[in-house]
């Protein structure tokens, strides 16, 4: 009986193969498999002998040059009055009252030869306010560093201070926005250095409750749409993100302003993250108080140092402690005393250790310095009862959080009032440009928490000189006032050239003028130069 495979063998016509066939079939596969894996070997043997792209090499990337671009700095427009009912986007305005003055003050130094860049003050819009054309050093004149010097340009809007780049080299420069009104509701003084735009930022100690009022500005500099979302932290924390907070449009060359109040109202500490894609933005908050028919101050506030573990404020100024309370404990006037404010962006509660120093170094903190701070609020941390005196306020924690600091000014209930808003400081490092602005008094407040630092500050007059310079030796904690000159060889002071060396040292300008006018302001990081950027090319 034939097995079924035979019976398909003969029924095809096909012989079925013999035990030596299909030994010599699996010899000749054999043999091809062989050849094969053979000639594959050689392959990848040629292949191996052929150098690899030095793009897709191991190692070290390539590095790129980035050229240096032109140095920009966005500067706050005036503090202004809401008219009519406030909505988040698109207010209206109006004068703050017939004594409202505001001015940019720019400096613009040259290189160490002396050669200045080409330069300007224009509105947000690209109108022209202010020229400063470059200037070559003269043939057979010593060479020697000089600057070019807006004393006070008046505005009626946000500016922008623009430097061209010259040599590779981003031009140093610095500008700062002064408010000051004698009446009207917005009675006070205000300032703001001039930032850098950029795409992610923290601007902390906004109120939105009942007489307070803060507007949100932002500012785009650049050629590209800016696309901006919103991220509140409160005295509370927030189950989801307002409505409109996200994807707000500032178009290239204009500003934008939106009324907190309009998402969050009623938050006595409000911290805003500004975060942007395409183009990058400045942003300023105004604030102000207004306390039935009498001011409670103004202030202009910009982005504080980015959340980290160990943050600095220095600035701040306490009256008499016992004069304080009283006033504090009055109806509405809570926030009339000092206070700091704790920012915790993160899900992780925050275990801070404060420390407080003054001119004569530390001093104790009532209450103990140590505060838990809820993950997702604003946690404040009362400073009354410290003597009167200047101070800076180290803190440190076990997760990253930011902070700033209320410092009011004036004791009566009948009189008006004014505050300063000091941020967490940058620390200070070499050639810091810091305008300080026409008249009044200025002072420079810097804090050292530890260790020892020197401070060293060159003075640049109106006419474009740069004079002795300033040094001051800061033991650690302790906190030390730079006195700002009002001239330097029969000119006005208009900058002051900033360096620290040593231990972490950290500054914030304060001004003061008549009454209770009191306004702090941020040092900004020098200009960054061209810089190489790895380049890894790779499939």
């Amino acid at each position: 009986m034939k097995r079924p495979s035979e019976g398909r063998a003969a029924a095809s016509g096909r012989k079925t193969p013999t035990g030596g066939g299909r030994r010599a079939r699996a010899a000749g596969a054999a043999i091809a498999g062989g050849l094969l894996v053979a000639a594959g070997a050689a392959l990848t043997v040629y292949a191996s002998g052929i150098p690899a792209p030095a793009s897709l090499a191991a190692g070290t990337a390539r590095s790129a040059e980035v050229p240096a671009g032109d140095a920009v700095r966005g500067c706050a427009g005036p503090a202004r009055l809401l008219e009519g009912t406030p909505v988040q986007g698109d207010p209206q305005f109006s004068p703050a009252s017939k004594t409202a003055r505001t001015d940019v003050s720019a400096v613009v130094l040259s290189d160490t030869q002396g050669t200045l860049p080409d330069a300007s003050v224009t509105g947000a819009d690209g109108g022209l306010l202010k020229s400063l054309p470059g200037q070559a050093v003269a043939a057979g004149t010593a060479a020697q560093p000089r600057a070019a010097v807006v004393p006070a340009q008046s505005v009626s809007a946000a500016a922008i201070l623009t430097a061209r780049a010259a040599g590779g080299d981003v031009p140093d420069i610095a500008g700062l926005t002064r408010f000051s009104a004698s009446d009207g509701d917005l009675r006070g003084l205000a300032t703001a250095s001039c930032t850098a735009p950029a795409n992610d930022q923290w601007l902390l100690g906004a109120s939105t409750t009942v007489g307070r009022t803060s507007v949100l500005t932002l500012t785009n500099p650049s050629a590209t749409p800016a696309t901006v979302d919103l991220e509140f932290v409160g005295d509370k924390p927030l189950a989801q993100a307002p409505p409109s907070s996200r994807g707000l449009q500032v178009k290239p060359n204009s500003t934008a302003s939106y009324v907190l109040s309009g998402y969050l109202p009623g938050q006595a500490n409000l911290s805003v993250h500004v975060r942007s894609t395409g183009g990058p933005v400045s942003a300023v908050i105004q604030q102000s108080t207004l306390r039935g028919l009498t001011p409670g101050g103004v202030e202009l506030i910009t982005a504080a140092a980015a959340p980290a573990a160990r943050q600095t404020v220095a600035g701040i100024d306490l009256q008499d402690p016992a004069q304080a309370k009283q006033l504090a404990a009055r109806q509405g006037f809570a926030d009339a005393a000092a206070s700091l404010a704790l920012t915790v962006p993160g899900a992780a509660d925050a275990v801070v250790q404060l420390r407080v120093y003054g001119r004569n170094g530390p001093v104790a903190l009532p209450g103990g310095g140590v505060v838990t701070a809820k993950a997702g609020t604003v946690t404040e941390v009362s400073l009354a009862g410290l003597p009167a005196g200047t101070y800076s306020v180290s803190a440190s924690a076990d997760v990253s959080f930011t902070a700033s600091a209320r410092v009011p000014r004036g004791l009566s209930a009948t009189e008006p009032l004014d505050f300063a808003s000091p941020g967490a400081s940058i620390r200070l490092g070499d050639d810091h440009v810091l305008a300080v602005g026409k008249g009044l008094t200025r002072r420079v407040v810097v804090g050292v928490p530890d260790g020892r630092a020197q401070i060293r500050a060159v003075p640049v007059t109106d006419d474009g000189r740069l004079h002795a310079a300033q040094t001051v030796d800061v033991a650690g904690g302790t906190t030390a006032v730079v006195d700002v000159p009002a001239e330097a060889e029969g000119s006005p002071v208009a900058a002051l050239l900033i360096s620290a060396t040593g231990d972490p040292a950290y500054g914030t300008l304060v001004t003061t003028g008549d009454g209770n006018a009191i306004a702090a302001a941020s040092i900004v990081a020098p200009a960054a130069g061209a810089q190489a950027l790895p380049v890894t090319l790779g499939y």
